[in-house]
């Protein structure tokens, strides 16, 4: 392999819609289709039939994650048109050899994936002797949205092995160019290829990436991320009804709304439990509260507010990213005007008195969900989520796939597809027992 392979993988459950990104991935200069195991679960090895019957002159590649049964699994997928199968490492080495043997039999090659594997470069070594024609360096999904990359082992496992290394797990343009400089021969592309609204685009820029990455002018360096603004970041580029789907249909705030309409808010909880008529602590809590933080406030009352004009502008020249009331608000068209976002149950004009009850920092319920210390709050037009502290990372990274997953969509419907079409919805509706 002179230049480096740009592998797309594709990880859909319906045929035709993977049919119709692999043609586009192909033209942006995609080298190897890979028919994921999501499409392989769904469709079986008429996967693999259609995409070979369809691409003759591509490699076509079955990611089986053979774990038993080496031999049978590689003889389905090399008799359906697979020029190479996917093995799991974490496989008994009984098992890769008789994958190794149906393989040659059968004129495939073996791809063994290290996904999980515990000593991923000791294993790399045992599979290249057993025989094996590459190595794929590979986090899942799921480890990528906790964070885990893939580029620490990939530099280890490069240095061992003389077979072709691929790599995989959340690849972009720009990391995929810093793998191949590290030495991987071999980038599967999946969610930041297949759905995108524009397929071609985005598998040339990766593309024209890997075919220009050099170690000496990309300069490797280990990147350091802010997690809080990277968690940020994504929060403010994805919307709570995606955040609501990648955290199962979680239900937002109840009964609590954007005042100002298009202002969104993202930050992390300042809580407040105060009393009906009480507006003290709410108060004392902007001095609590720091840059890029959100207020979020129980007032026990739907006709008595603990909040203002004064106190918005308080928090604005302070840095707060907004205020989030289980109550209502007053002072609105002042509030307006300086355009700080507000969520509330309501507007009403009267206020109580600071008689200082209540508490800060505390765990609270606001519009019946469970709010604490330095849990995230996104607001927008749609509602009000709340995303426990620990998963932030993760809810984000799986809220931009729900974007991501909806832009390739709409660029479908744009086509002329309804959304049953595209989805298959009849074939997916749940079977009545």
């Amino acid at each position: 392999m002179e230049r480096p392979i740009l592998q797309v993988a594709l990880d859909l459950v319906e045929l035709d819609r993977a049919i119709e990104i692999a043609e586009e991935a192909i033209i942006g200069g995609a080298d190897w289709i890979e028919a994921g195991t999501p499409l392989i679960k769904s469709e079986g090895m008429d996967a693999i039939r259609t995409l070979k019957r369809k691409f003759p002159d591509k490699n076509i590649l079955a990611d089986m994650k053979t774990i038993d049964t080496g031999s049978l699994e590689v003889e389905m997928a090399a008799k359906s048109g697979a020029d190479i199968v996917m093995v799991l490492g974490l496989s008994d080495d009984a098992t890769l050899k008789e994958a190794i043997r149906a393989a040659k039999k059968y004129g495939s090659q073996i791809m063994v994936d290290l996904i999980n594997v515990p000593d991923p470069v000791s294993r790399a070594k045992e599979m290249e002797n057993i025989g094996v024609d590459y190595i794929n360096v590979h986090v899942g999904i799921d480890q990528q949205m906790v964070g885990k990359e893939t580029v620490e082992v990939l530099k280890k496992i490069v240095n061992e092995v003389s077979i072709p290394v691929a790599v995989a797990g959340g690849l972009d343009a720009t990391t995929a160019a810093e793998c191949v400089a590290l030495g991987a021969r071999i980038v599967i592309v999946g969610s930041n290829i297949v759905k995108s609204a524009r397929v071609t685009e985005s598998a040339r820029k990766v593309r024209e990436a890997i075919d220009t990455a050099d170690r000496q002018s990309l300069g490797i360096k280990k990147r350091k991320k802010d997690i809080e603004q990277e968690i940020k970041r994504i929060f403010m580029e994805v919307s709570t009804p995606n955040i609501s789907d990648a955290m199962h249909r979680q239900p937002a705030m109840e009964g609590i709304k954007s005042m100002l309409k298009g202002k969104k808010m993202v930050g992390k909880a300042v809580t407040v439990n105060t009393f009906e008529g009480d507006w003290a602590k709410t108060v004392e809590a902007i001095d609590v509260a720091g840059k890029g933080d959100v207020l979020v406030i129980y007032c026990g009352s739907e006709n008595i507010t603990p909040w203002g004009a004064l106190a918005s502008r308080s928090c604005m020249i302070k840095g707060i990213e907004g205020v989030v009331i289980d109550g209502p608000v007053r002072d609105i068209e002042e509030i307006e005007e300086m355009g700080f976002p507000i969520f509330a149950r309501g507007i009403v004009p009267n206020a109580g008195e600071p008689k200082g009850f209540g508490e800060i920092n505390t765990k609270i319920i606001c519009g019946g969900l469970e709010v604490r210390p330095g849990d995230w709050i996104v607001g927008d037009d749609n509602g009000v989520m709340v995303i426990p502290k620990e998963r932030a990372y993760e809810i984000a990274r799986r809220s931009l796939e729900v974007k991501k997953h909806e832009e390739r969509i709409r660029e479908e419907i744009n086509r002329g597809r309804t959304l049953a079409e595209i989805v298959d919805l009849y074939k997916w509706e749940k079977v009545q027992k």
